[in-house]
């Protein structure tokens, strides 16, 4: 699904990433994990689009997608969370779904400044498949709910509900665990697997060794912006190198 070859990035006279190589399998949820300052956001960065390669190719179902914008790559079927949840906070939850659901729309300015048969009813069609999503995501009761109010663990159930109504091939998470209590973790690991279940491709960065041991099929680990080791999560767990990188020990 995903291919990272040979992936560097540079900034002015520091190496972040060097020799990154790896492949994301389709159908599989895959954990990218390391010490703070390994390397990982930065590698999501460019992975959708955010930051451009210093070297190396970005590939997509086989296509070269390294100098292709956000917004294609999105297109393609590359959709990201981030750690810090960006949503629309004056307006509701079910419209904050709508809103990703609109990129997909046919109607224009004209239909939707003198609300046309058509239009209307194509946003019949959104407000529906919002609420999917929303049910999807375990949050339909809070549907008419202003986002802003939403507590964290909630937030980050309607972030990933509006990126699945994009309807992603691969999907991108960069530590949605963080800041979450055990009850909200556990939740969005079953929510993660149903993701997986529905056929999306997913690729998460996490410092929850739990959550990514519990969920993953296949680690990737960085240390210091170069790969340390790569295997199942019972490879990872007896792997030295990542001992030694986690803990310090010689």
């Amino acid at each position: 699904m995903l291919r990272l070859e040979g992936i560097g990035k540079r900034f002015g006279g520091l190496t972040a990433l060097q020799g990154i190589e790896f492949s994301v399998t389709k159908g599989s949820i895959t954990g990218i994990i390391g010490p703070n300052g390994a390397g990982k956001t930065t590698l999501f960065n460019i992975a959708t689009g955010i930051y451009p390669p210093s070297e190396g190719k970005v590939l997509l179902e086989g296509t070269d997608i390294s100098q292709f914008p956000p917004e294609r790559r999105a297109r393609l079927g590359l959709v990201r969370t981030f750690q810090n949840i960006e949503l629309f906070g004056k307006m509701t939850v079910l419209e904050n779904v709508m809103v990703g659901l609109h990129t997909q729309s046919s109607s224009g300015l004209f239909a939707c400044s003198f609300r046309m048969p058509w239009q209307m009813s194509e946003e019949r069609r959104i407000r529906e498949k919002a609420l999917e999503w929303l049910e999807f995501a375990g949050i339909t009761e809070l549907a008419d709910v202003e986002a802003g109010t939403l507590s964290f663990g909630k937030g980050r159930l309607l972030e990933i509900a509006r990126a699945m109504a994009l309807e992603p091939k691969l999907l991108l998470m960069d530590e949605p665990a963080a800041g979450l209590n055990s009850r909200e973790t556990a939740e969005l690991a079953e929510l993660i697997k149903r993701i997986r279940d529905r056929g999306v491709t997913v690729a998460l960065v996490e410092h929850d060794m739990d959550l990514v041991m519990d969920i993953c099929d296949a680690l990737v680990v960085l240390n210091l912006g170069t790969m340390l080791a790569e295997g199942t999560p019972r490879e990872i767990q007896e792997n030295q190198a990542v001992i030694t990188a986690y803990l310090g020990e010689e």
